[in-house]
C-alpha cells in the first residue's frame, strides 16, 4: 500500500518555526521527486517547494520565494523534511506532500499548520 505520512504541523506564533516530515512507504521513494503543497481555508492548493530525485535541485513557489523555508530529503529514511522559519499568519494552511514521477503521482494526507499573530 502506497502511503505518504505527513506530520509536524501544529500551532505556532508568528515568527516561530516548524519542521514538517513526510514519510513514504509502498513505492520506490528514490524514483520520485517530492513536493510540499498547502491549502489555506477558502483558497486553492498551491505549491510550496519541490525537491528533485537526487536532491540537487529545488523549486520554490512564488508565495514562498525569499522566505526562510528549506526542503531536504533522506532517501535512506524515505523521508522529506520541510523546515519553515519566520512563519507568518498567512502560512496557515493544511500542508500536503506529493510524490511525482512521469505519469505517476501520490498524495499524502495533510498536516495542519496554524500561525497565530
Amino acid at each position: 500500500e502506497v502511503q505518504l505520512q505527513a506530520s509536524g504541523g501544529g500551532l505556532v506564533q508568528a515568527g516561530g518555526s516548524l519542521r514538517l516530515s513526510c514519510v513514504a512507504s509502498g513505492f520506490t521513494f528514490g524514483d520520485y521527486a517530492i513536493g510540499w503543497f498547502r491549502q489555506a481555508p477558502g483558497k486553492e492548493r498551491e505549491g510550496v517547494v519541490c525537491i528533485s530525485i537526487d536532491d540537487d535541485r529545488t523549486y520554490y513557489g512564488d508565495s514562498v520565494k525569499g522566505r526562510f523555508i528549506t526542503i531536504s530529503r533522506d532517501n535512506a529514511e524515505k523521508t522529506v523534511y520541510l523546515q519553515m522559519n519566520s512563519l507568518k499568519p498567512e502560512d496557515t494552511a493544511v500542508y500536503y506532500c506529493k510524490a511525482v514521477r512521469t505519469g505517476v503521482y501520490f498524495w499524502g494526507q495533510g498536516t495542519l499548520v496554524t500561525v497565530s499573530s
